[in-house]
């Protein structure tokens, strides 16, 4: 039998290594994985549908559920999580000692639809009495300007989102006082060493364990999709790549619980691993419609609240998974 080639754009992630060297091989595929930027990968999939199977930011994969035939499948694979407290960024000078200070405020984003971004409205509106309205957001880039939404927008008149000028950068209107606040994956240019920027939450790891306790959510990041021409053409691929992603995981753990020959330089990994499984369990990082049913949903109802997606959905309606007889594992 003639084994399928699929190209695969994807950040170089601990979890999804065993694909790239080998140690894992999707049934029937041979997968050319692409390791590339988040960034450069998601502009490339999502402007030119350059590769068969993509990372792909769940906000923007939402948005393109909205089309009139929408381009990608996504599997029940989420290459990228990550808790977003810990990146909502003040000016220690503006007057904010709490979550409410920020209602009437000047936040900064990236852009306005980014993953990131679209969770930590979604919690500050429904954890921390910070309706999505109730702020004035400002879009551009963070350490670098002239960074443009990637998608076009038609927002409800009562969100007001203003573009920054050209040569403006979040970081130094944070810095100025020109933004009270930056939401944002990554980080400010200056946080650590200019005593005008600091975190809402100084205390995030409590504040991510305890949103975790109550909630139960782990944010979802990114998925893995696929181009729906492909995938009609070859259904089977959703399975069978599926279970090789979920396979690939496991020398990732496994990776992290070496303690012979520390495979990540963190010289207390033991105690911070341990850590780690204790406030979200042992399948904190597990693929599946079911696993995720929660998050994904949560994350959908986010989007629609904030004009971003015309409903919320289902997670049938957002990646494949169980309800799909050709895709059962």
């Amino acid at each position: 039998m003639t084994r399928l080639n699929l190209s695969f754009a994807c950040e170089d992630y601990d979890r999804i290594r065993a694909l790239r060297d080998g140690r894992v091989v999707p049934e029937g595929i041979d997968l050319n994985v692409i390791p590339l930027p988040v960034e450069e990968t998601f502009y490339r999939q999502a402007r030119y549908q350059e590769f068969d199977v993509s990372e792909m930011s769940l906000s923007t994969y939402l948005l393109t559920l909205d089309q009139p035939s929408p381009p990608f499948v996504a599997l029940p694979v989420f290459p990228s999580r990550s808790f977003r407290h810990q990146s909502i960024y003040i000016n220690t000078e503006a007057g904010i000692s709490g979550p409410e200070d920020l209602r009437g405020r000047r936040v900064g984003l990236p852009e306005y639809q980014l993953t990131a971004c679209v969770w930590q409205r979604g919690i500050m509106a429904e954890h921390h009495g910070v309706p999505v309205d109730s702020v004035r957001y400002y879009t551009g880039g963070l350490v670098q300007p002239g960074r443009i939404e990637k998608i076009d927008l038609d927002l409800p008149p009562e969100i007001s989102v203003t573009p920054i000028g050209p040569d403006q950068t979040l970081s130094a209107m944070l810095a100025a006082g020109e933004l009270d606040a930056v939401y944002c994956p990554g980080r400010p240019a200056g946080f650590g060493t200019d005593p005008r920027l600091g975190r809402l939450f100084p205390d995030f790891p409590q504040v991510e364990r305890d949103y975790h306790r109550r909630t139960g959510i782990f944010p979802i990041m990114h998925t893995v999709v696929v181009r729906r021409s492909v995938y009609e053409r070859h259904p089977w691929i959703a399975r069978s790549l599926t279970k090789a992603f979920t396979q690939a995981l496991e020398p990732a753990y496994a990776d992290l619980a070496q303690r012979n020959a520390l495979k990540v330089m963190l010289p207390w990994l033991e105690e911070h691993l341990a850590e780690t499984l204790a406030a979200l369990g042992p399948g904190y990082w597990d693929y599946g419609l079911e696993e995720n049913r929660h998050v994904l949903e949560t994350f959908s109802r986010y989007s629609a609240e904030q004009g971003l997606t015309a409903r919320p959905r289902k997670a049938e309606e957002i990646v494949l998974g169980q309800a799909d007889d050709g895709f059962l594992l």
